[in-house]
């Protein structure tokens, strides 16, 4: 399941994602590299639902909502302890994955005009992209990598919402969890 904040994304894009900043002195030297969505100025990240609305839909009344729908959640930590992949991507996995799993099915039973990367998917498994469309080679040494500095734990308070304004992601509104 490809990070699809890195391609073919356009101005009024918008997602919501949970900032792993715990992870950025282990992945960013890797993300910054190997992938295009940090380049584009999205952070270490577990995102909760992309595509999200497009950006002229979203108004204080759907911020709003969302801040409702994510504050009924409490906080919780997740545990990275290994890397996984998809067909062309490595990531960190979160176990548990539960919390992140239930924030997005209750932004898409609240927004089912949105299902998350667009329906492609079956099972939306929640991960933290570090390395997209990459050669084998080069994938397997971040990976070598980063399992020496695993665990990284990360407590999960919030949910951004990030724009695409034609030239870079950026942060609209930071929702707390309960």
């Amino acid at each position: 399941m490809a990070d699809e904040y890195a391609q073919g994304f356009q101005a009024g894009q918008s997602g919501l994602i949970v900032k792993v900043p715990e992870a950025e002195p282990l992945v960013r030297a890797w993300r910054d590299r190997l992938d295009p969505s940090a380049r584009a100025g999205v952070p270490a990240h577990v995102t909760v639902l992309f595509p999200f609305l497009d950006a002229s839909r979203i108004d204080e009344g759907v911020c709003a909502a969302i801040g409702e729908v994510l504050g009924r959640h409490q906080s919780f930590e997740a545990r990275f302890d290994h890397c996984g992949r998809f067909p062309g991507v490595l990531y960190l996995a979160p176990e548990p994955d539960t919390g992140f799993r239930r924030l997005t099915e209750a932004i898409v039973e609240r927004w089912p005009e949105s299902p998350p990367f667009g329906g492609q998917f079956d099972d939306v498994v929640p991960h933290l992209t570090v390395a997209q469309g990459q050669d084998e080679t080069v994938v397997e040494k971040a990976e070598a990598d980063l399992l020496t500095g695993l665990p990284v734990v990360a407590q999960v308070s919030s949910v951004d919402l990030l724009v695409h304004d034609g030239t870079r992601w950026r942060q609209r509104a930071s929702f707390p969890l309960g």
